[in-house]
């Protein structure tokens, strides 16, 4: 090859390498120009390749991959209502953060965009608690809404009718409790969850047919229902009607119980009829028959608070059961009213007995008091007992008495009592008219004796 040949050859090389210098740096002019407004190659957001694409386009594609319609409610698969973006007061423009995105790229290294890839995130579309809160305010009405005409879920529970107990089986309801529906909807939309059914919802009976407390209510019920509850009182007896027991039987809190009212209200009633504080006591008296003798001093009256109480654990045990009321007062409520054991002051025939045990002891006429100050009738009892002791009080014209007695027995509350009255010349028949006490009863001294030393505390006295 010739040195001419040569020369030429090589001219002919440097201009096609300057060519090809050329056209590369063209392209790479061309390139730094054209992403200069572009994003790089292999440049994705929110996984969506956008790379070559001008802003604008690529916030479109951007919106477009995203879904607007982020959580379903379904009620038996169906759709009853969507939740999109929009409802939660999103708009997906990312124009500004894109703008952001493109400052930050350098459009000279475009030619290495080739060989990496870059992915990033804008514009982050959660929704913040606040958003949410709002949401559910929105919705709550057309979801409250929803119950309209649908039925209520009713546990299972002990109903009463024609004398017998019996459980009413439970009902499965068609209503959706709505707020928990909406309270886990906040929850599930934060996981990642997107639909929530809402006959997952609907109100469960808590308490069914087969339960076994209700079951042991049922049992106990009909234990009490059938009760056999007794009084007995001084010397009468009776007992509280099934049906009354079963009218007071409530149900509340899976227990059995009975109505506190209309139990006070039966022994108010029992109080009045046999309270001996207040009722006259029948007695078949020395000579006179059958007499009625108020009520005095020596009488109690049940405490109906106290006892409505005790009555209400007796029945609840579910057993027959006899007892007498709590009562307050002197005397008792069991046994007889009046024993073998008492007093008889005979006021229409001035005479007085002492009997013990069912035998007399002894017996006296006596003085008691004159008209103006007439000795009260009464069921009364010897409260206590005071030898000797002196007896004050106001005679009729207004000045004051004090009398020494050797023997005093008191009867009721007012100063009236027994007591030995050496001052009287005689006892019994009409002496008492003009002649009486202020309304103790005068007894002959010797007889006194005897009477104060026979006779106990607590001992009744019938004046009559």
């Amino acid at each position: 090859m010739t040195t001419r040949h040569r020369k030429k050859k090589k001219k002919t090389l440097l201009f096609t390498l300057l060519i090809a210098l050329g056209l590369i740096v063209a392209a790479y002019g061309y390139g730094v120009f054209h992403y200069q407004n572009r994003f790089l190659p292999n440049t994705s957001v929110k996984s969506q390749e956008i790379g070559n694409e001008e802003i604008a386009t690529a916030n479109e594609q951007i919106k477009k991959s995203i879904p607007t319609e982020l959580f379903t409610f379904t009620e038996n698969g169906q759709t009853f209502k969507t939740v999109t973006l929009a409802d939660l007061g999103k708009t997906p423009d990312f124009t500004s953060e894109l703008n952001k995105l493109m400052k930050k790229q350098n459009a000279w290294s475009f030619p290495l965009a080739f060989f990496q890839n870059h992915s990033t995130s804008v514009g982050d579309l959660t929704a913040t608690d606040e958003e949410l809160a709002a949401y559910v305010e929105t919705v709550t009405p057309e979801f409250t809404a929803l119950n309209e005409g649908r039925t209520d879920t009713t546990d299972a529970t002990l109903v009463f009718a024609d004398g017998t107990f019996t459980i009413q089986p439970e009902v499965q309801g068609t209503k959706i409790d709505t707020t928990k529906i909406l309270t886990d909807f906040t929850t599930s939309i934060k996981d990642g969850q997107t639909t929530l059914e809402m006959a997952d919802y609907t109100t469960k009976p808590t308490v069914t047919k087969d339960d076994t407390t209700l079951q042991t209510q049922l049992a106990s019920a009909e234990k009490i229902a059938g009760i056999s509850a007794n009084y007995t009182i001084n010397e009468n007896s009776f007992t509280i009607p099934t049906e009354t027991i079963q009218s007071w039987l409530t149900f509340s809190d899976g227990a059995v119980n009975l109505d506190q009212e209309k139990v006070k209200s039966y022994l108010q009633n029992i109080a009045t009829q046999y309270n001996t504080s207040s009722v006259p006591y029948t007695f078949n008296s020395t000579k006179r028959g059958q007499v009625s003798v108020p009520a005095g001093s020596y009488g109690w009256s049940i405490q109906v608070e106290t006892e409505t109480q005790a009555l209400t654990e007796a029945i609840l045990t579910g057993e027959d059961f006899t007892r007498t009321p709590v009562v307050k007062g002197s005397g008792s409520a069991t046994g007889a009213r009046v024993g073998n054991t008492y007093i008889e002051v005979d006021m229409q025939n001035q005479h007085m007995w002492f009997y013990k045990d069912g035998a007399l002891v002894l017996e006296t006429d006596v003085v008691t008091g004159k008209p103006t100050s007439a000795t009260p009738a009464g069921l009364f009892y010897i409260w206590n007992k005071e030898s000797p002791s002196v007896l004050r009080g106001a005679n009729g014209d207004g000045t004051n008495y004090e009398t020494p007695v050797n023997y005093w027995m008191p009867i009721d509350w007012t100063g009236v009592g027994i007591h030995d009255s050496s001052w009287q010349p005689t006892y019994g028949g009409d002496w008492y008219l003009a002649h009486g006490s202020h309304g103790c009863i005068n007894t002959p001294p010797d007889v006194m004796k005897k009477l104060y030393e026979a006779v106990s505390s607590d001992t009744p006295v019938l004046v009559f």
